[in-house]
Parts: structure tokens; C-alpha cells; sequence
């Protein structure tokens, strides 16, 4: 293999003729750099929005939504730790699809990954203005209905300039930046946690009202739509740098999975102690109705309301920095991954490019864009949650797939970290996955399936393009390796469709719904893998890639 120095940016010659920069991505990213780049992006706008969200969807139930979250997120990072050790490279969930699938399935899920980090940022930066629309000088940045005002608009664009004017600076810059917010991100939900709960808990508010009113359909809901998978979700921000760490077959799997234990263990104690901390008259009409003043900026008004009133206008300056630190280092992942769209030839050279501090500043420049048509009249902050999550557990979803197939045609490669139990926890990593994405509804799966389409126009038209003219990074489609997709989508969707969740048909039964999305997910999952390509074309794809060996050298 390459050493550091010898190692270029995937995809970009180093030839004269092809008039490409010999410049690569700079290695220089430790474990903690690493795991504070996924700690960052899970903790942001969801914790403080999840918890009142969560509790409106399920009721104290909610704590139960939480855990259920917790083990799919579990899973997902258990299979994404044994292939960020296997493949280090930058944009890794756009990729591996590809390495195992080939052209069609990785274009499908490059898509899928792209769309979800870069709605991210803005989403991000809705929720810092939600919060703190009653600071001095913040008044008039939001309509009504949540949507931003022209003034709204105008600081929503200057914050997601700044997200991009820090990128630009270099990685080690923004994990400099990255580290110090990030701390400050763990240490306010910490302190808040334990303000409210010596200052107001009453253990009679998960039974006064009932523990589950709204049954287990409520629980299963409120983990898509309610912010709850949203919130837990940014544990891949480290594979997504992977190209830039200085020693990733170690510290990856590492960052992965401590990144989720630190976030599962705040946001659950955070739910417990919103819900102890309420007082009875804001769920006096049913917990469907909660309501107490402050309540659009939840943990801040409920800090006012039990007397902590200081606590509040702490909790409404981290809203700043805590969904800015997130929107930050999306900012910073949306470019790896049309970076990686790049390489595996779905989208121009162009994005390829790096300036002299190694970052791929034409992504950039398309996050900033994508994230201002974001900033225009859309619904709430909750109702694009429901649409990302979606998306990103779509993209997730194509890593147990890639994880199996990788496992049967690559079985000796060498891998840093080996998941024990793989054959059993990857298929039911993405039967939840599945399941995720079903309890979603099919009001957003809906629009889902309109991103989905201008995806394939999107990218397919690109591929076709660079087919037809013979482009050096022109993909191979692989159709037959990816037989298995639209089977999946369209069955995902149909099923969708005639369940009971998001406006859904309801033809098929609570539960039996479930056991038919279970029972697909897995004919999905062997058939996919069975078709997956052979070993030595996974190789061939793989060749060329940016992988130092286990030292990191």
C-alpha cells in the first residue's frame, strides 16, 4: 500500500494530462478528534426539542421510545465499526454500497446519504433561531407558522456562510473548533439534568395520566417523527472523515461506538427529568396537549417555570452552540460525501478538488446553497425531522447489506475490528432499519419517494452522461448486482401505504404490519447479498482506495 505521502484524493489523477491537483486529504485527526466529530453531530437540535416531542407522541412511554431508538442505533454502529476499520475512507456511507453492489445500488445510497447531511445544517440552524427568538434583538425572525421571515432568512444564509467559512479553514481547524463546542455541548445537558432534577421531580407524572396513553403505536411513532431517531443519529461523522485520521483502523471503531454510549446515556436522562420536572397543569388535559409558557423552546421555559429562570437563558445561548456545532461538522460531512459521489463516479470531477488546506471546497460551496433553498417556506422544525429521518436511515440501511456481503465475499480481508455475532446482529440491524423507516408514515415516505426520484434524475442522469462520452470516472451500473432495490423501495413503500402509521391506509393490521415489513427486510437482505458482486470485482473497486494499514501508516 501507499504511504501518507504518496496517497491522492480518490478518483483525481496525478497525471499533468489530466490537469487534476496532486493534493490530498490531510491525515491528521486523532480518536478524540474523531469521536467528538460524531459526539457533536448526535448531540444538537434534538435534545432540546426530542424530549417535549417525544412525550407529546408517546407519553412518559417515551422513555421506552428512547431505549428502542437506542438499540437500533446500537446495531447500526456495531456494523458501521467492523466496516470503517475494513474501508477508512472519506464519505464512507456513500461507499460501501458501491464496494459491495457496484454502480446502481451505490449511486441509490450515495443519494440517500447526501440528501440527509445536507438538510442537516439548516435544520440545525432553524432550531438555534427557534430557541432563541426571545433573546434581545432576536424578535421577528420567525412567522406564525414557524417559517422564517425575510430577516429570518437573511441571518439563517450569514449562519450557514459561517458553518462554511470554518470549513474552509482546514479539518484540523474545524476539529479544533469541533472539540472545544462539543464539550460545552456534553456539559450543559449534564448540568441541566441535574438542575432539574434536585430542583423539581415528581415520579407521579409517568402514572398520573397513564404510562403509555397512546399504546405501543404511540411509542413506535414517536421514534421517527418526533426527533428521537433525528437526535441519535451522527454516530458516522467519524467514518465520514475516516480519510483524514491519522490512525483509523484503531480509533474508528472506537469513536463509533463511544459516541453512541455518551449520547444514548444523555438524551435517556434527559427525557426522565423533563418529564419528573413538568408540572401537573402543563399535562392537566392530556399529555397530547401539553402546554406551559416557553414551551417552543421546551427545556428553557421549563427551567423558568420551576423556578430556575437563570438556567433558562443558559439553556437559550447553548441553543446556539449546540445545533451550530452540529450544523458545522454536517457542513463538513455533506462535502466528503459528494466528495466519495465523486470517486465512485456519480457526479462531476469538480467536487473532487481540494484547495491548499485539503478541503473539497466545491461541496462546500453546493452544501451552502442546498442549505439556503432549505431556509424557504417549509414546514416545521419536527415535520423535516420525520423527512430526514427517513433519509438517513435509508442510507444506514445500506450498510448491513454491504456488512453481509463483505462478510461472505471478503472473509479474510483484514479488518481492525471483527463484530462478534455479525451473521445475526447485521440482518436484524437492518430489519430495524426497516422498521424505522416504516413508522415514519406514509405522509413522509411520500415525499421521500419524490426525493428519491430526483435523486436517480440527478445522479443517473450524470452517470449516463459520463458513460456515454466515456469520462475516466465514468461508474459501472451493475444492474444485477442491484436487482434487489427497487423491489425493496416500492415494497417498503406499498406496504406504507396501506398500514395504519402517517396516514396510511390501515388495510393492514397493527402489528401484522410490522411482521410483514420484518419478513421482507429479510428476504431483502439474503437475496441482496447472494447477488452481491464476486470477490475479485469487489477488489478491483477497492484497489485505489485511500486505506493505511493498521499502524496508520
Amino acid at each position: 500500500m501507499a504511504s501518507l505521502n504518496q496517497i491522492s484524493p480518490p478518483g483525481q489523477s496525478t497525471g499533468a494530462a489530466s490537469g487534476t491537483t496532486t493534493r490530498s486529504l490531510n491525515r491528521s485527526i486523532g480518536l478524540v478528534g474523531l469521536m467528538w466529530a460524531s459526539v457533536g453531530s448526535i448531540i444538537g437540535s434534538g435534545w432540546l426539542f426530542g424530549a417535549k416531542n417525544g412525550v407529546v407522541a408517546a407519553g412518559p412511554a417515551a422513555v421506552i421510545s428512547w431505549v428502542i431508538g437506542a438499540v437500533a442505533i446500537v446495531l447500526l454502529a456495531f456494523v458501521h465499526a467492523e466496516l470503517g476499520g475494513l474501508f477508512p475512507v472519506a464519505g464512507g456511507t456513500a461507499r460501501y454500497p458501491h464496494y459491495a453492489f457496484g454502480g446502481l445500488a451505490g449511486m441509490s445510497f450515495g443519494w440517500f446519504s447526501w440528501l440527509q447531511a445536507a438538510t442537516v445544517a439548516p435544520i440545525e440552524v432553524e432550531a438555534m433561531i427557534n430557541y432563541s427568538k426571545d433573546l434581545p434583538g432576536a424578535g421577528g425572525l420567525l412567522n406564525a407558522d414557524k417559517t422564517l421571515t425575510l430577516s429570518g432568512f437573511v441571518v439563517a444564509t450569514l449562519l450557514m456562510g459561517v458553518f462554511v467559512a470554518v470549513n474552509f479553514l482546514g479539518v484540523k481547524a474545524l476539529a479544533r473548533t469541533n472539540t472545544v463546542t462539543t464539550w460545552l455541548k456534553i456539559f450543559v445537558p449534564l448540568f441541566t439534568i441535574f438542575m432539574l432534577a434536585i430542583s423539581s421531580f415528581h415520579t407521579s407524572n409517568f402514572t398520573s395520566h397513564g404510562f403509555a396513553p397512546f399504546g405501543a403505536k404511540g411509542v413506535l411513532a414517536a421514534i421517527s417523527s418526533s426527533g428521537i431517531i433525528f437526535a441519535l443519529l451522527g454516530f458516522e461523522q467519524a467514518i465520514q472523515i475516516a480519510g483524514e485520521s491519522r490512525n483509523p483502523r484503531r480509533d474508528i471503531p472506537r469513536a463509533v461506538l463511544g459516541s453512541v454510549a455518551i449520547g444514548t446515556l444523555i438524551y435517556t436522562l434527559l427525557q426522565v427529568v423533563f418529564i419528573g420536572a413538568l408540572p401537573v397543569s402543563a399535562f392537566a388535559n392530556g399529555w397530547d396537549k401539553l402546554d406551559f409558557p416557553g414551551i417552543d423552546g421546551p427545556f428553557a421555559g421549563l427551567a423558568t417555570l420551576v423556578g430556575l429562570g437563570w438556567l433558562g437563558w443558559v439553556l437559550k445561548a447553548d441553543a446556539i452552540i449546540s445545533p451550530g456545532g452540529t450544523g458545522l461538522i454536517y457542513t463538513t460531512s455533506t462535502s466528503r460525501i459528494s466528495y466519495g459521489l465523486s470517486k465512485n463516479g456519480y457526479a462531476p470531477q469538480k467536487f473532487e478538488q481540494l484547495d491548499k488546506n485539503g478541503v473539497p471546497w466545491f461541496g462546500l460551496i453546493l452544501s451552502f446553497v442546498t442549505g439556503v433553498i432549505c431556509f424557504l417556506p417549509f414546514p416545521s422544525w419536527q415535520e423535516l425531522v420525520g423527512f430526514i429521518t427517513s433519509a438517513s436511515v435509508l442510507m444506514y440501511a445500506g450498510a448491513p447489506l454491504a456488512f453481509g456481503a463483505l462478510r461472505r465475499r471478503l472473509p479474510d480481508r483484514e479488518r481492525s475490528y471483527r463484530l462478534p455475532m455479525g451473521g445475526v446482529i447485521s440482518p436484524a440491524a437492518f430489519v430495524v432499519s426497516s422498521l424505522i423507516i416504516y413508522w415514519a408514515g406514509w405522509h413522509t415516505l411520500s415525499r421521500l419517494g419524490m426525493a428519491i426520484v430526483l435523486g436517480y434524475a440527478l445522479l443517473g442522469g450524470y452517470a449516463a452522461y459520463a458513460i456515454k462520452k466515456g469520462l475516466p470516472n465514468a461508474p459501472r451500473l451493475n444492474w444485477k448486482s442491484a436487482q434487489w432495490l427497487p423491489v425493496y423501495l416500492l415494497g417498503l413503500g406499498l406496504i406504507s401505504w396501506q398500514g395504519g402509521f402517517g396516514d396510511g391506509t390501515g388495510r393492514i393490521p397493527m402489528w401484522y404490519d410490522m411482521g410483514l415489513v420484518s419478513v421482507f427486510a429479510i428476504a431483502i437482505y439474503y437475496w441482496a447479498i447472494r447477488v452481491a458482486l464476486p470477490a475479485e470485482e469487489i477488489e478491483r473497486e477497492v484497489a485505489d482506495v485511500e486505506v493505511v494499514d493498521a499502524g496508520g501508516h
